[in-house]
C-alpha cells in the first residue's frame, strides 16, 4: 500500500489483513511497556487544516508507539495565515525529511492531490464531505472484536449522512464485508443523489430500530446545514435521535457507535452512550491500534518487534 486516501482503495482482502494486523497492534499496546521500534528512524507529520481532538492525537500517539518521530501542523498557526498555499506548505515540510504526512482538510481531495506533489506516504484522515478511511477501519476492528464475521449484520446509519464523510468511508468498508446498511434520517439529511450506493434508506427510524444490529449515530454538523434543511435539534432529536425509549426497543444485543465528537441529549441520550450497548469509548480506544496498523503498513519495514 502506497498511501491511505480512501477505502475504495481497499479489497476485502487488504481491509481484513489490516484488522489483522491491528489485533497485533492492540496486543502491543496491552504490555507493560506499550510501544515497538518498528518505526523507529521514521518521521510522521500531522498535517490539520480542520480542528480535531480523537483523529489528530490518536495518530500521533500511533506513531510514537511505533518509535517514530512526530511533527505537528496547524494552520491557524502556519505561514498559511501569511497566504502560502497548500502546494508550498507540504513541499517546505517533506523538505525537512518525512515519510508519511497524515491530512485533515476542508477541501474534498485534498489528501490526494498532496499525494501526486510528494514523495511521502499520505494518509487521508478526513478530506471534506468525502472519506474518512481509518475511523471505518476503526469501527470495523470494532464490531469484528464484537460481533466476529459482518457478513449479513444489518448496520443503521442514523443522521446527517448528507454531510459525513465517516458515513461515506464506512459505507464503503462494511459493504466489503458483508454488512447490510440502512441509512435513517430526514430526507434534507440524505445525500443528493444514491445512485449505485449499496444501502437501504428509511426516514421513520421507529420503524426500523428493532431490526438493527448495529445503530451508528452521527454527528449533526450544524456548521455546514442552514436553518431551511433542519429547523432545530430538538424536532430532530424527537424523530431521530436515539433516546433510551428507543434504546430499550433494540435487539437484546444490538450496538451503539458514534464517531464523535457527540452532543449529548441532541443525537443521543448520555444514558445510552454511557450505557452497557455503546462502544464509543472502545472506538477511540481501538483508533490507536488501527492506525499504527496503518503507518507500519505503509512505511514499515522488517517484522514487528
Amino acid at each position: 500500500m502506497r498511501h491511505l486516501l480512501a477505502i475504495d482503495d481497499l479489497d476485502r482482502d487488504a481491509i481484513i489483513g489490516l484488522l489483522d494486523g491491528s489485533e497485533y497492534m492492540s496486543e502491543v499496546l496491552a504490555r507493560e511497556i506499550p510501544k515497538v521500534p518498528a518505526l523507529r528512524g521514521k518521521t510522521i507529520v500531522s498535517l490539520f487544516y480542520e480542528d480535531s481532538t480523537r483523529t489528530r492525537l490518536s495518530f500521533e500517539t500511533a506513531a510514537k508507539r511505533l518509535g517514530a518521530d512526530t511533527m505537528t501542523f496547524t494552520a491557524g498557526s502556519s505561514s498559511v495565515k501569511k497566504g502560502e498555499s497548500l502546494l508550498d506548505t507540504v513541499r517546505t515540510i517533506e523538505s525537512m525529511g518525512i515519510d508519511a504526512m497524515v491530512v485533515r482538510h476542508s477541501a474534498a481531495g485534498a489528501p490526494h492531490r498532496i499525494a501526486g506533489w510528494i514523495d511521502a506516504a499520505v494518509v487521508n484522515a478526513g478530506d471534506g464531505r468525502h472519506g474518512h478511511p481509518t475511523q471505518a477501519l476503526l469501527d470495523a476492528f470494532t464490531l469484528r472484536r464484537h460481533r466476529g464475521d459482518l457478513t449479513g449484520a444489518r448496520i443503521g446509519i442514523v443522521g446527517d449522512v448528507r454531510n459525513s464523510r465517516v458515513a461515506r468511508s464506512g459505507i464503503e468498508c462494511w459493504d466489503r464485508l458483508g454488512a447490510q446498511i440502512t441509512l435513517i434520517g430526514p430526507p434534507t439529511l440524505m445525500p443528493e443523489r444514491l445512485d449505485g450506493w449499496p444501502v437501504d434508506v428509511a426516514h421513520d427510524f421507529d420503524a426500523v430500530i428493532s431490526e438493527l444490529d448495529v445503530v451508528y449515530v452521527l454527528r449533526v454538523q450544524q456548521e455546514r446545514i442552514g436553518r431551511a434543511l433542519l429547523p432545530s435539534l430538538r424536532e430532530y432529536y424527537t424523530r431521530w435521535g436515539l433516546n433510551t425509549d428507543r434504546a430499550e426497543r433494540m435487539k437484546p444485543d444490538a450496538l451503539v457507535m458514534h464517531p464523535g465528537p457527540m452532543i449529548r441529549g441532541s443525537e443521543i441520550a448520555t444514558e445510552v452512550v454511557d450505557g452497557p450497548r455503546s462502544l464509543v469509548r472502545e472506538q477511540v480506544a481501538n483508533g490507536v491500534a488501527v492506525r499504527m496498523a496503518v503507518l507500519f503498513d505503509l512505511i514499515g519495514s522488517g517484522g514487528l518487534v
